[in-house]
């Protein structure tokens, strides 16, 4: 018989329940940076909309905002070393 391998328990990620952008009645803007680090990983990543609690609709344009953010070097494309 096989020895009984170790079960991982996965941990449980906290999710918003609601949008901090419908919220507040906010629409993402490439020159507002804080609003954009808030869905950033600290190595520069975009976090998803499960982890990050943002809507669909806000969601596309944060994703673009944050693209147009980078694209002007007001975000880094990676985080630096």
């Amino acid at each position: 018989m096989r020895p009984k391998s170790k079960v991982r328990t996965r941990k449980k990620i906290s999710v918003p329940k609601e949008c901090f952008l419908c919220k507040e009645n906010k629409n993402p803007i490439f020159k507002d940076v804080e609003v954009l680090r808030r869905v950033l990983t600290e190595r520069g990543k975009i976090i998803g909309r499960a982890r990050s609690g943002v809507c669909s609709k806000h969601q596309k344009d944060v994703t673009i905002a944050i693209k147009q953010a980078r694209h002007l070097a007001l975000l880094p494309y990676t985080a630096g070393r």
